[in-house]
């Protein structure tokens, strides 16, 4: 493991729009005020570059404020929000940008996100075209977005000729979405991975898990991580304490076999989704 006092150095994966970012990202849900801000700013210090955020969570400013007090340059991290359901309108989505953007403190976020598509509602194109307008506008840099179906890409890419950078979605060894990776390459989109460890211990108890942890020197977090990198995701692993944080970018130094890797995609199940939070239907405001 990297020394204490040095921030971890992780690879880089390229977006479609040519920049490099980091393959792993901080979860920051729950991190909020002072405390939040501080743990930011910990596990920036520590090697996180990519911190992924969204106006639902009402913490874009301690965000902000851990970005400040990190001792990183701001122009080597990278910022991620989302608009929530309640603003699926086009002047609603630039309006929402723009106080993303006030709450954090920050000149720009780097990467915006369309939360959930809401099909229902069937305003996601109209949201994704102010989102193109507010990067014309500098006030982000990057437009992407999370829990879409390959339907939903589809359209959105169909009628905007502009194809999203990332889709983040539910992704780990309880439901690993391997032919949503497939079309999301074939797309030019890189997918992120939420929940990337599920929630709890329970996949870490996994004896598979758990037997590869063992065989590795590393513990069965650090293994489900590095199933993800390995298989092209950006997990967001979400944790407030420094040697946690440390312990889920400490992950490069292993490499997985073929088989190893097959083994954790095989505890997939039907049912797999934490909370049933299917995107054709699920909404969130």
């Amino acid at each position: 493991m990297a020394d204490d006092l040095t921030p971890i150095e992780i690879p880089t994966v390229r977006l479609n729009d040519g920049t490099d970012y980091p393959s792993v990202a901080l979860g920051t849900y729950g991190l909020r005020g002072s405390e939040g801000a501080a743990a930011i700013a910990g596990a920036i210090d520590n090697g996180y570059r990519l911190i992924d955020s969204a106006f639902r969570y009402d913490n874009e400013g301690a965000v902000g404020a851990g970005v400040r007090q990190s001792s990183v340059p701001r122009e080597q991290i990278f910022v991620t929000s989302k608009i929530p359901g309640r603003y699926h309108d086009y002047d609603a989505t630039i309006t929402t940008v723009q106080e993303s953007v006030y709450r954090t403190g920050l000149d720009y976020i780097d990467l915006y996100l369309i939360h959930w598509p809401l099909p229902r509602i069937g305003k996601y194109i109209e949201v994704y075209k102010a989102l193109l307008e507010m990067r014309e506008s500098g006030l982000i840099k990057a437009v992407g977005v999370s829990n879409f179906l390959p339907e939903h890409l589809q359209a959105v890419i169909d009628a905007t000729g502009d194809v999203p950078v990332i889709n983040q979605i539910e992704f780990h060894p309880y439901f690993p979405q391997l032919d949503a990776i497939e079309i999301h390459r074939e797309l030019g989109v890189q997918t992120e991975s939420w929940s990337p460890v599920g929630r709890g211990n329970e996949m870490a108890n996994e004896p598979v898990i758990r037997e590869i942890a063992a065989r590795h020197g590393k513990s069965p977090v650090q293994i489900i991580l590095r199933w993800h990198t390995q298989l092209g995701t950006i997990p967001l692993p979400k944790s407030a304490n420094s040697g946690r944080q440390r312990e889920n970018l400490d992950i490069f130094d292993v490499t997985l076999t073929e088989d190893e890797i097959a083994a954790i995609s095989a505890l997939g199940r039907p049912d797999g989704r934490i909370s049933g939070q299917d995107p054709a239907v699920h909404e969130e405001f």
